[in-house]
C-alpha cells in the first residue's frame, strides 16, 4: 500500500513685477503671523484683505522666501494649479519650507483627476444626500453647482457638505458641481480662480478668509486620504463567512475609524484597484473568483486578506498536514492514500482503526468528509472521494464535545469560539442527500479563557502559514491540543465570533488592513 505518513523641476522663470511686502522673520517669543497670501496678479487681492500680508507667486518662489520662518502660514490663491505652474510650486515650495500651505501638493495632485478624487466621494454623497432630501418639495434644479471658500458655501442647505467637502479637499476656493439622476451626486469637484470672481464673491472669499483666521488654524498634521477597503461577497452564498449583520457591522465600524468600507461583487472585478485594500468575505478557492480577486489585488500592490498564498496553502489539507507534520505540530495521525490505491488497510485498521475520518483535499464546510466505521464503509467511501480528487486523506477519528477555533491575524489571536456538535452527529455541520445544513451552535470565548498551550498551539500553526488572517480548527485531547486544520477566511459572524468582543473585533481586522495599506501593501 502507497501510503505516506504525514504526522524636480526648476523654479520658473522670474518676472520682473516690483516684490510685495514680505513678512519678516519673527522671533518665538512672539505671536505667530497672521496668514499669508499668494497671488499671481495685484487685483487678484480680496477688497478687505491688507496689501501688507500679501506676496507675488514670483516674489514667494524666489530664494528671497527663504527669510519667512517656519511654520508660517500660506493660503495660495494662484489662478491655477496645473502642475508644474506657478501655483503649483508654490504649494510645492511651502512644504519643503516647512510653510503651511492651503493647497498642500497633494490636494492639487488629488483633484487634477476625478478617477483620483472620486475615492473620496462616498461619505460626501451620503450627506449629500440626507441634505437635499429636506429640500425635495422645493424647486431645486436638478443640476447645480455649489461654490465652498474655506469650508463654506453659498447655499445654505449644503453648509455641512460644504465643511466635509473642504475637510477632503483643503483648498481655498472649490465648486462642487451636482446633479440629480436616479439620486443625487457629485459630478465634479474644481478649484476656482480669484480672476473669475465677481464683486459679490469677492465679497465672500473675504468674509471666508476672516471668519478662517479668526476660527483659527486648522491641525497642521498632513491629511491623509481615507482609506478604502473593499469587502468581496455574494449575498446569496448560503454559507458566507460574514453573515448579513457581519457586513453592516465591517461598515459600520470602518465609519468610526474614518475608514471607507465598499460591499463589491464578483461582478465588480474591473473595479477593484480603485480600492486600497481588499478584504474577501466569501467561501475561498483555488479554481474560482476569490483567488482571481486576490491575485489581482496582490499584483496592484493592494492590502488583501486574505492573499493568494494563504489561500493556496490553507485550501489544501495535504498541503497543511505535511507542514504541521515537519514542524512538529501535533495533529491527528494523519495518511495521504492515491486514486485506486485500496492495498494493506489492514495497516491502516491496526495503526488508527475504526471509524477513520476520510477527507478530499480542498473540502470547505465539512464538504468532502466522512467517517467510516468498517472495511466495507472504507471501500464505498474511499471510491466515491476519489471520484473528486487522486488523492484523499485518512485521519484518526478523534471524538470531543466541541471543536476549538483561534482567530489568529498578523500572527496574534483576535478571538476564540467553540463549534459544538450538531445534535446526534459527530461533526459541527451536518448535511442531508438534499444538501440542507444543520449546525451546531457556537459561542465566543475571552482569549483569556482558552487552555494556554491550546492558544500557543494555534499561533506555531498559523505562523507556518504567513501573516494573514486565519482559523485554526482544534481539538482538546487527553494528550494535549490537536490541530485540525488551518483556514484561510474564517467565518466572522454576528453574534457568534464576535461574542465576546463586539464590534471592536470588526475594527481590528480594519485597522490592520488601514496599518498594510499605510505601509505600502
Amino acid at each position: 500500500m502507497s501510503t505516506f505518513q504525514l504526522n524636480d523641476a526648476s523654479v520658473p522663470h522670474q518676472s520682473a513685477q516690483p516684490r510685495w511686502h514680505r513678512l519678516e522673520h519673527v522671533p518665538a517669543d512672539e505671536p505667530e503671523p497672521a496668514p499669508l497670501l499668494v497671488l499671481e496678479c495685484d487685483k487678484d487681492r480680496p477688497p478687505g484683505w491688507p496689501a501688507e500680508r500679501c506676496v507675488n507667486a514670483a516674489s514667494y518662489l524666489s530664494a528671497e522666501a527663504l527669510h519667512y520662518p517656519a511654520g508660517t502660514r500660506v493660503i495660495n490663491l494662484c489662478r491655477g494649479y496645473k502642475y508644474l505652474s506657478p501655483g503649483y510650486y508654490c504649494s510645492l515650495l511651502a512644504e519643503a519650507r516647512g510653510h503651511q500651505v492651503f493647497p498642500s501638493a497633494k490636494t492639487i495632485n488629488d483633484l487634477s483627476s476625478k478617477a483620483i478624487y472620486q475615492l473620496d466621494l462616498g461619505e460626501l454623497e451620503h450627506t449629500l444626500q440626507a441634505a437635499l432630501a429636506q429640500c425635495a418639495k422645493l424647486a431645486v434644479p436638478t443640476r447645480m453647482s455649489v461654490d465652498v471658500f474655506l469650508g463654506q458655501a453659498d447655499y445654505a442647505p449644503l453648509a455641512a457638505l460644504a465643511r466635509r467637502v473642504f475637510a477632503a479637499f483643503p483648498a481655498p476656493m472649490l465648486r462642487v458641481e451636482i446633479e440629480l439622476a436616479d439620486r443625487w451626486h457629485i459630478r465634479a469637484v474644481r478649484t476656482l480662480s480669484p480672476a473669475s470672481l465677481e464683486p459679490p464673491h469677492q465679497a465672500r472669499l473675504d468674509d471666508a478668509l476672516q471668519d478662517f483666521e479668526a476660527a483659527g488654524w486648522p491641525d497642521d498634521a498632513p491629511r491623509q486620504r481615507p482609506c478604502h477597503v473593499a469587502i468581496l461577497h455574494d449575498p446569496l452564498e448560503a454559507l458566507a463567512p460574514s453573515n448579513p449583520a457581519a457586513l453592516a457591522r465591517f461598515v459600520r465600524a470602518g465609519q468610526e475609524l474614518g475608514i471607507d468600507v465598499t460591499l463589491i461583487e464578483k461582478k465588480d472585478f474591473l473595479q477593484l484597484e480603485k480600492y486600497d485594500a481588499l478584504l474577501i468575505r466569501e467561501t475561498t478557492a483555488i479554481r474560482h473568483h476569490t483567488y482571481r480577486f486576490a491575485k489581482q489585488a496582490a499584483r496592484a500592490g493592494m492590502a488583501v486578506i486574505d492573499d493568494p498564498t494563504s489561500i493556496l496553502r490553507c485550501t489544501n489539507k495535504i498541503y497543511l498536514a505535511d507542514l504541521l507534520r515537519l514542524h512538529g505540530v501535533p495533529t491527528p495521525r494523519t495518511y495521504v492514500l492515491q486514486r485506486g490505491d485500496t492495498e494493506d488497510i489492514a495497516r491502516l485498521e491496526q495503526e488508527i482503526g475504526y471509524p477513520m475520518v476520510m477527507k478530499v483535499p480542498d473540502g470547505a464546510f465539512s464538504r468532502g468528509v466522512s467517517k467510516v466505521a468498517d472495511r466495507g464503509q472504507f471501500l464505498a467511501g474511499a471510491a466515491e472521494l476519489w471520484r473528486h480528487s487522486s488523492l484523499l486523506l485518512v485521519q484518526e477519528y478523534m471524538p470531543t464535545e466541541f471543536d476549538w477555533r483561534i482567530g489568529v491575524l498578523n500572527r496574534r489571536p483576535i478571538f476564540a469560539c467553540q463549534y459544538f456538535m450538531t445534535q446526534g452527529h459527530w461533526q459541527v455541520a451536518k448535511r442531508d442527500a438534499s444538501g440542507k445544513s444543520e449546525f451546531g451552535m457556537g459561542r465566543g470565548v475571552a482569549l483569556d479563557a482558552v487552555p494556554p498551550e491550546l492558544l500557543r498551539c494555534a499561533l506555531e500553526a498559523a505562523n507556518l502559514i504567513g501573516d494573514s488572517l486565519y482559523g485554526v480548527d482544534m481539538k482538546m485531547t487527553a494528550r494535549g491540543p490537536v490541530v485540525i486544520e488551518v483556514n484561510d477566511n474564517p467565518n466572522i459572524d454576528a453574534g457568534i465570533e464576535d461574542g465576546v468582543q463586539g464590534d471592536e473585533l470588526y475594527r481590528i481586522v480594519l485597522r490592520e488592513l488601514a496599518r498594510r495599506v499605510s505601509a505600502g501593501g
